[in-house]
């Protein structure tokens, strides 16, 4: 029998609420450049979401560079911070497991840039507008 992919509505509300408040722990991190790297310094750094395992003890933290800037050097340098992450995660949401954190690019900006430019093609346009 085959897995279900897990959609926010599926998800639990407990997953929702300790996602939403690792974004906020790993955001103010990185708003008050507690993390001393000189990359994540330089760049204002967006984190889009945070998707928890049923389990609590990893989290897929997706993540943006503003304008999308030296997404591949951002990267690299928040996995290479990956511990201390974990550790200032654990210490103030008091939870009894560090999760495991992945940083991971994230892609829906370029998704929906990719809808958007497909919707405006003159072609989709004529056949949107002779359905209506």
């Amino acid at each position: 029998m085959s897995r279900q992919q897990a959609t926010p509505e599926t998800r639990s509300v407990r997953l929702l609420k300790v996602g939403e408040q690792v974004r906020h722990v790993i955001s103010e991190l990185l708003m008050r450049q507690q993390v001393h790297d000189d990359v994540l310094t330089a760049h204002a750094v967006s984190v889009t979401e945070v998707r928890m395992s049923p389990d609590l003890r990893h989290a897929a933290v997706f993540v943006k560079p503003l304008l999308g800037a030296d997404e591949d050097e951002v990267l690299k340098a928040l996995r290479t911070h990956t511990a201390y992450f974990q550790k200032e995660v654990a210490a103030r949401l008091k939870t009894k497991y560090a999760a495991k954190i992945r940083f991971l690019p994230d892609e829906s900006f370029d998704e929906a840039s990719r809808i958007d430019a497909l919707l405006a093609d003159p072609r989709v346009r004529r056949d949107l507008d002779e359905g209506a």
